[in-house]
């Protein structure tokens, strides 16, 4: 047994059964391995951050980290956006980068670069299997700090005499870490704020914002008056009716610091302190008020549900329904309009559904419009490198077993990535793309006022994406997925309702 044989079946022994890949030279090896081994499915992408942000989006619905296949530094350089996105939402992801042989590396070839000290600023775990007889052992070790709490991205450096060399060693299953409990001594102290202080806020991030989760928080703001609120970006929050009707903290700086104004106690649950994305003149880095005190009840990766339901039963809280929504909305008609998108969305979707956001700026009040939408999961964007969207909806289409996904993407965003497009015709996977077309990078106008720059013609002609206009129909008709325009409601509903009943992708451009 070769070191590609003994990788393929560690990882298959290890519950890994979904590679996506982008292979070179160096892993051919384990490409045969594949091709030898039953019992991986293999996902080809065409660009290296299709490959990390299908993966990132498979352990989002999955639970369960794939592995990826990259070539060398430059491919993993080329996925690194992907990964950045996955180590913010706490995606666990086996990462195989193959690299020169061991024996070649000292002739400095062309594609010979800092592969381990490139991989180290995404990933929370790297090594180097030097020889066949380790990889066996080390693939066993990355498949455990993938899956260790709350998920991490762990990289196996893999030259490729590692994998022809013969000596290779199927590794048995290591267990994976136990999830880490809060701090008794948190619950009671919560308990103790919740029972004495007014204006607190329970904020909610990670793991604390599935559904299981969410009911416990109930019992806790029904019984307390607390508040309830998410964190501004979140790699998967479970909505729709029966779900907590949750609103996020919001992106822009004045309107953050002004939902959190009210507030004199903030609890963290798996979230981190809100903070702006970015800093500004004049503007501050907090949102909270100077007044108002942090308190920690679980860190991101501690078990948020049993401390949620620790600290309702600490404070004697009986079960609460969850609020209602109210009527689901009716198919809209008329002009565009976020507001209407949101809504077509809501009335639309069908039950299940997994909902990949990279609206960026026209969707920033989508959520208000769809609480009372059927049960379905949304993904954010949560490390901000843009172009997330296509390749974690491919991803989350696999993990999700045949659930229809919806994929509201703005433009430029999308033109990063519009490879994945491929990928989704080639596996015909059940994703409706919505093109966000306002042929322009709206958030970066925006972004020109928060800084207190003023752009002129020069600077406005680099945020222009309609000189020349994209044709985002034929873009993907080139790659294999059936597309259309639509420049009103009724046309966007009827079409969005054609393509949930497609086993296969289709791709919608709303020109806004």
């Amino acid at each position: 047994m070769n070191g590609a044989e003994s990788l393929v079946k560690t990882l298959l022994g290890s519950g890994v059964d979904v590679c996506f890949a982008n292979p070179g030279t160096s892993e051919m090896h384990f490409v045969a391995a594949l091709d030898r081994v039953p019992g991986m499915r293999c996902v080809l992408g065409l660009q290296e951050n299709i490959v990390t942000g299908a993966a990132d989006g498979y352990w989002r619905m999955a639970g369960k980290p794939a592995c990826t296949l990259l070539h060398c530094g430059p491919g993993l350089a080329n996925g690194l956006a992907g990964l950045h996105d996955a180590r913010r939402a706490r995606s666990g992801i086996v990462n195989v980068v193959g690299d020169q042989a061991v024996y070649h590396r000292p002739f400095d070839a062309p594609l010979t670069a800092d592969t381990e000290g490139w991989a180290r600023g995404a990933s929370a775990w790297v090594r180097t299997s030097s020889r066949s007889e380790d990889v066996g052992g080390d693939a066993a070790i990355a498949v455990q700090a993938a899956r260790t709490s709350p998920g991490q991205v762990a990289t196996l450096v893999l030259p490729s005499d590692s994998s022809w060399n013969e000596g290779g060693v199927v590794a048995a299953a290591l267990p994976v870490p136990a999830v880490p409990q809060a701090d008794p001594h948190a619950i009671r102290q919560a308990a103790r704020l919740l029972r004495e202080k007014r204006n607190v806020l329970l904020l909610l991030g990670g793991l604390a914002l599935r559904e299981g989760a969410q009911r416990e928080a109930q019992r806790i703001a029904a019984a307390t008056g607390a508040k309830l609120l998410a964190e501004g970006s979140n790699a998967r929050i479970e909505r729709g009716r029966g779900r907590l009707p949750l609103e996020r903290v919001p992106y822009v700086n004045e309107l953050a610091v002004k939902t959190l104004e009210p507030y004199e106690h903030i609890i963290l649950v798996n979230a981190k302190e809100p903070i702006g994305f970015f800093g500004y003149p004049g503007k501050p880095s907090r949102f909270w008020q100077p007044g108002c005190e942090l308190h920690l009840l679980t860190r991101l990766e501690q078990d948020a549900e049993t401390a949620l339901r620790a600290l309702a039963e600490e404070l004697g809280a009986p079960a609460a329904a969850m609020p209602d929504p109210g009527r689901r909305p009716e198919a809209p008609r008329g002009a565009l309009s976020p507001e209407g998108l949101a809504r077509a969305v809501a009335a639309l979707m069908p039950e299940g559904a997994v909902v990949v956001d990279e609206s960026v700026t026209y969707g920033r009040g989508f959520f208000a419009e769809t609480h009372a939408a059927p049960p379905h999961d949304w993904l954010q964007n949560c490390g901000g490198a843009i172009g997330y969207g296509p390749p974690v909806a491919t991803g989350a289409a696999i993990g999700a077993g045949g659930r229809r996904i919806i994929a509201l993407q703005a433009d430029g965003s999308a033109m990063y990535t519009p490879q994945a497009l491929w990928t989704q015709a080639r596996e015909k996977l059940p994703i409706t793309t919505v093109i966000l077309s306002n042929r322009k990078y709206q958030i970066l106008i925006g972004e020109y006022q928060n800084v207190g720059a003023n752009p002129g013609r020069t600077a406005m002609d680099m945020l222009d994406l309609g000189n020349p206009d994209i044709g985002w129909v034929q873009l993907a008709n080139s790659m294999g997925v059936e597309a259309t325009q639509a420049a009103n409601l009724e046309t966007l509903g009827d079409l969005m309702a054609q393509s949930f009943s497609r086993p296969g992708p289709f791709l919608i451009e709303l020109l806004i």
